[in-house]
């Protein structure tokens, strides 16, 4: 009942974005799951040619977020989400009738851009709207959006006994809804002159020396993160023998989220600093797996026999995913809720979109260095890959803490605390 007045408390355009929220990952997340599958199995494509339709399709998103960003700023962020969510329909819709691989790849190529343009729009537009309740707005924006990585996979597995045709159809059909509603309700706003050029603008978020750190200390926000699709799926399936369990670690973050994010941001916001609720999110989310680690060492290497030994293998992964839920719960709101502080409120999308392409890179090379190490690790050393991820967590979280020890974090500081900038505090 707590989400839902807050959800009601906001303006129509704020309500509107966050179901726009729960309906992109619902879209997306019916779709891109079952691609692979598709793409190898029904037609035929060879494994190179699968991985080619989705690393362009990442990497047209992750390449040109910054281009997004500055689009929202300077053409507006209503016009660049409509934009956005139109182009997504267009690309998921060739996934359903394109066979060849040039259409697949343009497929690729208009998903990928369609989200590079309305992530760091939405986020823009919602920093304006929600004024000083950001925080708790990013809060909501979880919570709608883990709700949607939890209903697409179910409802692309219902129409999966269709075809697969028919989940392409119904995100894309999803994403034509979105497009409609926008253009119906979301309000148009003035958009200031540019006083600058796109690459002065760039030149001024990159060098930004306190949000760079910023961004920079968050690595390991953006790394674990992905552990939910990564690591953590792998150990459910080693302890258990089962893949089935995989959907139960999904069920469980979503479920915390949904009854927790609102009181755990309410909670910080008022008694502890920024600072300290990022840091301590990530070192939760980084002691999390710890468990796993001890598991590793303990579990029997053959399958569960029964359903009660299967549930008991599985319950140190969904304690981890549970602290990983949590620790982003703790960190994340408030992450949003200052990257657009840092500098002009003319340049909140320049500065999502450079959050978002050094967060789309840091997870990139996040994966490969924990795969690798999953796959250097085998049998002899299962627990590494978990402990891996403790040492990510916590040396993230010190970042953080030194990053905010010296005023890096938030808005500007003022001529005397600029100066504290150089002195370190005891």
């Amino acid at each position: 009942m707590t989400t839902v007045r807050l959800f009601r408390s906001y303006p129509l355009a704020v309500q509107v974005l966050l179901v726009n929220q729960l309906g992109v990952n619902t879209a997306f997340y019916l779709l891109i799951p079952y691609l692979a599958g598709y793409l190898g199995k029904d037609l035929g494509l060879s494994a190179a040619a699968v991985g080619v339709v989705l690393g362009v399709r990442n990497l047209s998103q992750q390449g040109l977020f910054l281009l997004g960003g500055s689009a929202s700023d300077r053409l507006g962020a209503r016009g660049v989400i409509i934009a956005g969510c139109a182009l997504r329909s267009v690309g998921f819709g060739l996934f359903a009738f394109g066979t060849s691989l040039p259409v697949l790849l343009a497929a690729s190529v208009l998903s990928g851009l369609a989200g590079a343009l309305f992530n760091p729009a939405v986020r823009s537009y919602l920093s304006h709207e929600a004024g000083e309740r950001r925080a708790e707005m990013f809060s909501l924006f979880n919570v709608f959006a883990n709700t949607g990585m939890l209903i697409g996979p179910l409802l692309g597995s219902v129409l999966l006994l269709v075809d697969f045709q028919a989940s392409a159809i119904g995100a894309a059909l999803i994403f034509a809804a979105l497009t409609v509603a926008q253009v119906m309700v979301l309000p148009a706003r003035g958009v200031p002159r540019p006083r600058t050029s796109v690459l002065t603008d760039w030149r001024e978020v990159l060098t930004d020396r306190r949000f760079v750190l910023f961004t920079g200390a968050l690595t390991g926000l953006f790394a674990l993160q992905n552990q939910l699709y990564l690591v953590l799926p792998m150990l459910a399936e080693s302890f258990t023998g089962t893949a089935i369990s995989v959907s139960v670690i999904f069920l469980v973050t979503t479920v915390a989220s949904l009854a927790l994010q609102v009181r755990i941001t309410r909670w910080c916001d008022g008694r502890w600093s920024r600072g300290r609720a990022i840091s301590t999110g990530l070192a939760v989310m980084g002691g999390g797996f710890a468990v796993t680690a001890i598991a590793a060492t303990a579990m029997p290497g053959q399958p569960a026999s029964s359903p009660g030994e299967t549930a008991l293998r599985l319950a140190p992964v969904l304690v981890t995913a549970f602290a990983l839920s949590v620790g982003v719960m703790l960190a994340q709101p408030f992450v949003y809720e200052l990257i657009p502080a840092f500098g002009r409120e003319d340049l909140s999308g320049t500065y999502f979109g450079v959050f978002y392409l050094a967060s789309g890179v840091t997870a990139a090379g996040g994966n490969a260095l924990i795969g690798w190490v999953t796959d250097l690790a085998g049998t002899d050393l299962p627990w590494l890959p978990s402990v891996l991820c403790v040492a990510i967590g916590a040396s993230s979280a010190l970042a953080v803490l030194v990053v905010h020890r010296r005023s890096g974090i938030g808005p500007r500081p003022t001529t005397d605390e600029e100066t504290s900038w150089h002195t370190p505090t005891s």
